[in-house]
């Protein structure tokens, strides 16, 4: 292996998709480990898991039913 690299003409990946956005995002201690378990027995990172999730919820226009107050 090289001791430098020379990025400098080097180009991005057009394969890559562009079409997430890394948050942070504040979750119960209970939802998360729920989601870390669901994960493990369905062999998929628990935060693809939640996209997945979350994504169908918009897909069938879900809405939340809690209630604040």
């Amino acid at each position: 292996m090289r001791d430098e690299y020379d990025f400098s003409h080097a180009e991005k990946n057009p394969y890559t998709r562009k079409d997430k956005t890394s948050i942070t995002i504040r979750l119960d201690t209970s939802s998360l480990d729920y989601f870390k378990r669901l994960a493990v027995e369905s062999g998929i990172p628990y935060q693809t898991l939640i996209n997945a999730y979350l994504s169908d919820c918009a897909a069938r226009r879900l809405r939340p039913s809690t209630v604040w107050g």
